[in-house]
């Protein structure tokens, strides 16, 4: 890997773009981890100074405002340079990254950790009327349209975990309104039977409505249009059917797949550019059962496996292949009632699920658990590199 010449020093520049749960611990792995100030600069660039809890947005759109993170507190002590400010343009060729559009960062190796916001570029309407959980401004747009709200319609399109969270939160903190959770599927389609009932049983107790097996096709001012071609009215839209990510990657050349994701080797790298390593909603990381779907407990492997990965390499060793396997899918059902379903390595269902306060409790310690990790990786990098390998599930025949 090449290296800068800086005061006659021969420097290593590693540069992460995004301080989201992946990013974050690409930069605390490579800041922290015992003398990697011998040669190795790293710097993180983020649009806010402060770290995004991607799992309580739905919190955060109901009016709870949850502890403010900062960013430069997680990188104190480590040596990591922070950079606020929006990428703007990412040259391959010359290896470097543009931020406001004015200045210009060169890296030798780079992380790419710009994660994905919601899709509202698919349906007509839905980037002008709808309000999306994209990031903590959005959120709190619609936290406000709701304080404002005396009565009326909202409705949630998505039913998947983030559309049931969104659902089951706006309903028991605003009760006065009425909530429609809008999907192709039935909430909790992954999940077995008993977690499934008890996900459907809480959003009834709650007076969500669901439609299940709908699309929304059209989004206007004060309705929705569902592909039958009924009309739902609504005062409020949150739109939480799927996600997109940031053009960046494609307009630099990386090779991408059909959603925009860089394909990445087993190392994380990419297949088009080995000096760029792909971690989190970015990447398209493939494992046996097949490509991971963005989700925090998968992404903070991602940039740790990304960060031993450059030192690995550095030293002149061979980088080991990412594998990883799932092992929960937690759900809040307001403050004090959610559903756990445990999974086997590939996601599918296990017979085993926790509902109830104990699950509240449950998902309430893994949506805080990401802050003290990173206080963990760095007084113990090494920490931070431990999580479910998932076995024979994970494994890619073209790496038997």
């Amino acid at each position: 890997m090449n290296t800068r010449e800086t005061d006659g020093t021969s420097t290593h520049h590693v540069v992460v773009l995004g301080a989201g749960y992946a990013g974050m611990a690409a930069a605390v792995q490579l800041a922290a981890r015992p003398g990697r100030r011998k040669g190795l600069t790293v710097t993180l660039v983020n649009a806010q100074d402060s770290f995004t809890e991607r799992l309580r947005l739905h919190m955060t759109a109901t009016g709870q405002e949850p502890a403010e993170l900062s960013i430069p507190e997680v990188l104190e002590g480590t040596g990591a340079r922070f950079v606020r400010g929006w990428v703007t343009a990412v040259d391959a060729d010359t290896r470097t990254v543009r931020i406001d559009d004015e200045r210009v960062l060169h890296y030798d190796t780079l992380v790419y950790g710009l994660g994905g916001v919601a899709d509202t570029a698919a349906v007509p309407g839905a980037e002008d009327h709808a309000y999306t959980l994209s990031g903590p401004e959005e959120a709190r747009s619609m936290a406000d349209r709701l304080a404002r709200l005396g009565s009326g319609t909202v409705v949630v399109v998505g039913s998947g975990l983030t559309g049931v969270e969104s659902a089951a939160e706006i309903a028991e903190r605003h009760p006065q309104l009425d909530v429609v959770l809008v999907g192709r599927q039935e909430p909790g389609a992954s999940m077995n039977p008993k977690a499934q009932a008890h996900l459907r049983s809480a959003l009834d107790r709650l007076g969500v409505r669901v439609r299940g097996g709908e699309q929304v096709v059209k989004v206007l001012p004060g309705s929705v249009e569902l592909a039958g071609g009924e009309s739902v009215a609504a005062e409020v839209v949150l739109w939480t059917g799927g996600t997109r990510v940031s053009p960046l990657a494609a307009e630099a050349g990386l090779r991408v797949d059909e959603r925009g994701r860089i394909l990445t080797d087993t190392a994380l790298r990419s297949e088009s550019h080995p000096d760029v390593y792909a971690v989190g909603d970015a990447a398209a990381v493939r494992q046996g059962y097949g490509v991971l779907h963005g989700t925090c407990q998968s992404g903070m492997p991602t940039g740790v496996h990304a960060a031993v990965s450059i030192v690995r390499t550095l030293r002149g060793r061979q980088p080991k292949p990412f594998r990883f396997g799932y092992y929960h899918t937690p759900v809040s059902l307001g403050r004090n009632d959610a559903v756990v379903q445990f999974t086997r390595p590939d996601d599918s269902p296990r017979r085993i699920c926790l509902t109830g306060r104990a699950a509240a409790r449950y998902k309430e310690a893994v949506s805080a658990s990401p802050w003290p990790t990173y206080g963990r990786m760095k007084k113990m990098p090494a920490s931070g590199a431990f999580w479910p390998r998932g076995g024979r599930f994970t494994r890619l025949r073209a790496a038997r």
